[in-house]
């Protein structure tokens, strides 16, 4: 459409707050509507400065770093493609931050180049209508040229984005192309959704490579291209994750990804798929669909475990809890609670030791969520300076104070606007603060300093702290109202020692900080690792399996005593509290019953509950229960 006919309808959505139906594409018609409805104006000023600090972009750096591993390559190769076009490559993440940016950016201006480089947000609600951000929300490709833009100051590019999206579905960010709007080629979309699906191809087969992976196309000269296929299916049988390919192929949707076995969408038994993995692996092979469609398909890979999350069932399978699952009980009972608050006004505390991982928890918690394409704001209240920690929570206006920034500053409450706020070690925050915070938790209006219009803000809470709270309530340490006001739920995280998957966890551990060729740990030295105790719990663990793997040497691939720090193989050697001779060793029989009146006392007698607990089913617990009643010792 001409571009003056573009501005005579935005001018009448203006005057009417409506657009005839025909006028303009539907999805144009949205988005406008959108920008309209979030206080935009075309020739209007920016609603907030856009870019992030220094700090905040390594946060959102580090929280994408798999995602830009993945797209860099990929983005490099698409550059190539447009070298000559006056054209740049552009990453966001999944809030609308550009991440990583390619390109001679000389058809812009100064100002614009701030806007087009990392750090800066395209969020459709501070930039309207534009590629970036209307592709986030209308999770599809999508391509905005000149007037079609919502801001004038924006018509003199033009953008064509498609979404990036993980193995269970996340809509992870945005792979875009952006240039001068005098410049547009009408394949540029279809280049842009052809590297965003390559992305998606690297981190579907990065992230379920411990399982095997069915690739599939309708013509067998398609596996292994862009096109393709790709599921993954867990040892038990049932899809863990998959491409939007497959998807289509099988006629799934992202929410079928946990909750659906193999043998439902494909006519093939589980033993057969095993099978050709070890014998014929990767040889191409016919199947047949659900809706009789024949698909050409090759197996890869060879699970060494089973996906935990399925005993959970399809409301929890294949989210950010389930991916740090590995089979503790009580770690998976605090997991199932957590998931059961969320999306509900119900604050999280966590307690448990340091270095349990309270703060991977708590953002597994916002990933898992409702509100997970909203910020994860964490603010560690002990670690703020005192005279800081006020204008670093409710924000500043400009000289109200010395030092203060030019510009003022929102604030760490308004960050998480939409999102989760995570405070951690709430119980070392000071007793002014915590009066202030009741406030904003309490009317959800945040004050910056310095005066200023009250701003309301919306976010999920999460707190976490090592400390006895309602001790430090008695002491007068900590304000009672304000526990109250944090405490809907309160989760404690088990410590490392108290944990029954210790294995499982540095088999995971190691998978994250070696991906590529994940080490073993010797059986003598892992038996000896489990005894320990583990002062610093999950940090410490990580730090010295971190240090270890750095340790081996090329070609080797197990880790021993010889590449551990040399304080921790003396802990190790030391006499061990669990190995004091005073204590009988428990049998096996005594072990599991004492975990199954756990689980029957925690849930108050709820066997279904207390099943779940124990990741077995209801048959194989009322076994049990029937055995040990006919002994008489329970």
């Amino acid at each position: 459409m001409p571009a003056a006919l573009l501005r005579q309808a935005r001018h009448r959505l203006l005057e009417s707050g409506e657009l005839p139906e025909h006028s303009v594409d539907a999805c144009l018609r949205r988005s406008w509507q959108r920008s309209l409805a979030a206080g935009l104006s075309p020739t209007g000023r920016l609603v907030a400065p856009d870019n992030l600090s220094a700090a905040q972009l390594g946060r959102a750096l580090g929280r994408n770093h798999e995602l830009l591993g993945h797209s860099r390559p990929i983005m490099e190769y698409l550059f190539e493609q447009v070298r000559h076009s006056h054209s740049m490559v552009v990453l966001a993440d999944s809030h609308g931050v550009l991440i990583h940016t390619l390109g001679d950016p000389d058809f812009l201006g100064k100002a614009e180049r701030v806007a087009l480089t990392a750090g800066a947000c395209w969020d459709e609600r501070r930039r309207g209508t534009n590629a970036i951000g209307t592709a986030l929300v209308e999770a599809a490709g999508v391509e905005i040229h000149g007037a079609e833009h919502f801001l004038e100051r924006n018509t003199f590019l033009t953008c064509a984005a498609a979404p990036i999206v993980s193995a269970t579905g996340e809509l992870l960010g945005i792979l875009d192309i952006s240039g001068d709007q005098r410049g547009r080629h009408p394949h540029t979309l279809g280049l842009v959704s052809t590297a965003a699906l390559m992305i998606e191809n690297r981190l579907v087969a990065d992230a379920c490579r411990r399982y095997l992976r069915l690739h599939l196309h309708a013509d067998p000269a398609g596996i292994g291209t862009v096109a393709e296929g790709i599921v993954a299916v867990a040892e038990d049988g049932w899809i863990v994750g998959a491409n939007r390919n497959a998807l289509a192929m099988l006629g799934l949707v992202s929410a079928d990804i946990g909750a659906t076995p193999i043998e439902r969408v494909l006519d093939l038994r589980l033993d057969d798929l095993r099978a050709r993995a070890g014998r014929q692996p990767q040889r191409s092979f016919r199947v047949h669909g659900r809706d009789g469609a024949i698909l050409h398909a090759s197996v890869e890979g060879q699970p060494s475990r089973p996906l935990a999350v399925v005993q959970q069932g399809a409301a929890s399978a294949g989210d950010a809890l389930s991916a740090l699952d590995s089979g503790d009980a009580r770690w998976r009972c605090a997991a199932d609670k957590a998931r059961r608050i969320a999306g509900k006004d119900i604050a999280l505390l966590l307690s448990g030791e340091s270095g349990v991982g309270k703060e991977v928890f708590a953002r597994a918690v916002h990933d898992s969520a409702p509100q997970r394409d909203g910020p994860f704001v964490a603010i560690n209240c002990a670690a703020l300076p005192e005279n800081l920690i006020e204008a670093e929570l409710f924000g500043y206006l400009p000289g109200a104070f010395t030092g203060a920034r030019k510009g003022g500053y929102c604030g760490r409450l308004r960050e998480a606007h939409g999102g989760t706020l995570f405070l951690d070690e709430i119980g070392d925050m000071p007793l002014a603060m915590q009066t202030r915070l009741l406030r904003v938790l309490q009317e959800r209006k945040v004050t910056p300093l310095g005066g200023g219009a009250e701003v309301e803000v919306t976010f999920a809470l999460i707190c976490a702290t090592h400390r006895d709270l309602p001790a430090a309530c008695a002491a007068g340490q900590f304000r009672n109202d304000l526990y109250y006001r944090i405490n809907g739920l309160t989760l404690r995280l088990p410590a490392l020692r108290e944990r029954t998957d210790f294995a499982a966890l540095c088999a995971r551990l190691l998978d994250e900080l070696a991906p590529a060729a994940p080490p073993l740990i010797a059986p003598a030295l892992l038996e000896r690792l489990a005894a320990y105790d583990w002062p610093g719990n999950l940090r410490q663990l990580a730090s010295a399996l971190r240090t270890a793997c750095a340790m081996l040497e090329a070609g080797e691939c197990r880790i021993d005593w010889t590449h551990l720090p040399d304080d921790l193989v003396d802990a190790l050697q030391a006499p061990q509290r669990r190995e004091a001779p005073a204590e009988r060793p428990l049998r096996l029989d005594e072990l599991s019953l004492a975990a199954i009146r756990r689980a029957v006392d925690e849930h108050a007698g709820n066997l279904s509950a207390a099943a779940r607990q124990l990741g077995v089913s209801r048959q194989t617990l009322y076994r049990k229960l029937a055995r040990v009643s006919r002994s008489g010792t329970y």
